[in-house]
């Protein structure tokens, strides 16, 4: 066995030191960090679960409202306007006078048409006393049969002309009744645009009466909305009643809730809507005969999926959010909204419950990219959107 010489040490230090100034330089680049790639932290980001909730849904229509009953009083002969009983605004009660009109020509015509009438029922008299001679005469055979029923036409003649003179004497006393107007129910009178002495023809618009003790508000719903309102009272009778509720043109809520009473039976061809009527009681008349308003209809879905609008971003208007796995994976997933509810969605199908989703931070994600959740209740989001 030979044993290997034994080297000098300049000789061994010569030898090594290229080796160790190269594993020096490798150190040094890696202890720098620039050349040696390292792995990127997930981001941190919200998530939330999708969970049903009851939610009500709301659709504001703009309302016409009209008194029950708002009708035209208008004359019905013509005249001058001789005395007006009332002032505008005011209430007034069934059959109160309102106006009168000059009636002296209408007298007149009352008193000839009566005079008519006495003259008529003393032809008539007369008439069936000449019967009443001529049948004696025909009992006793001195005249002929014939001449008794002449004598009784006459008499149906002048019987005939008293009820002629009585239709014309009712006309007349008519005629005068019009000259004075009453009130056609309770109610409340609106403007009266003639003045005393104002010369009034038949038909002219005296005032208008409007019965305030409750109002109609008209609103047209589109058909999509209608056939939800209609699906959901079908599905769900307890939850849903026919209340509404009216907002009057101030922004202020009307403090009586209205009753939907009926619909209309076609759609309009042009906008596509059904008209609703709905009833308000107006005890304090504040509602007018021609205010406006928005109606709010009220659907309520017990099971309602909500997906928070800072979820939501649109590709091509088409709505995303970003779901995230089980590994914390994101992958966009587009959806079909119901409906808008405050500053959620309601999804009508791609989504379901128990799936988590990215609450907010979305731009910049990219498909596919994990992250770091960090979970958020669901109530606590359906709290800060209120």
């Amino acid at each position: 066995m030979t044993s290997s010489p034994i080297l000098p040490l300049a000789t061994v230090l010569r030898r090594s030191l290229p080796v160790l100034l190269g594993t020096a330089l490798l150190a040094g680049c890696s202890a720098d960090g620039k050349d040696q790639p390292t792995a990127e932290a997930p981001l941190e980001l919200p998530v939330t679960t999708l969970q049903p909730t009851e939610q009500e849904l709301f659709h504001d229509y703009v309302a016409n409202v009209q008194a029950v009953r708002n009708v035209e009083v208008r004359a019905q002969v013509a005249g001058f306007l001789e005395h007006i009983y009332v002032d505008e605004g005011r209430q007034v009660k069934k059959g109160q006078p309102l106006f009168r009109l000059n009636a002296s020509a209408y007298q007149n015509s009352v008193n000839q048409a009566r005079a008519a009438v006495s003259g008529a029922q003393a032809q008539a008299r007369a008439a069936r006393l000449e019967m009443e001679r001529v049948k004696l005469l025909v009992d006793k055979n001195i005249i002929a049969k014939t001449e008794l029923a002449l004598s009784q036409t006459k008499v149906k003649d002048a019987d005939a002309r008293v009820a002629d003179a009585q239709a014309t004497e009712a006309a007349a006393r008519l005629k005068l009744s019009f000259t004075l107007v009453r009130a056609p129910f309770d109610g409340v009178i609106d403007r009266i645009p003639l003045k005393v002495g104002s010369v009034v023809e038949e038909g002219t618009l005296l005032t208008t009466v409007s019965d305030l003790r409750s109002v109609f508000a008209y609103f047209n719903v589109a058909e999509g909305e209608y056939l939800e309102y209609t699906k959901a009272r079908q599905r769900h009778p307890e939850r849903h009643t026919d209340s509404v509720s009216l907002t009057m043109a101030d922004g202020s809520r009307y403090p009586q809730a209205g009753i939907i009473e009926t619909t209309e039976s076609e759609f309009n061809e042009s906008t596509g809507s059904l008209a609703f009527r709905a009833r308000f009681a107006n005890p304090q008349r504040m509602l007018k005969h021609g205010a406006t308003g928005r109606i709010r209809l009220t659907n309520t879905l017990p099971e309602a999926l909500l997906v928070p609008q800072k979820a939501v971003f649109e590709i091509q208007d088409k709505n995303y959010v970003y779901v995230v796995d089980s590994v914390n994976q994101v992958h966009m997933r587009n959806f079909k909204p119901q409906t808008r509810s405050g500053l959620f969605y309601v999804v009508k199908e791609g989504l379901k419950p128990g799936e988590r989703i990215v609450y907010e931070g979305t731009a910049g994600l990219k498909n596919g990219q994990h992250i770091r959740p960090r979970a958020v209740a669901p109530d606590s989001v359906l709290a800060s959107a209120r």
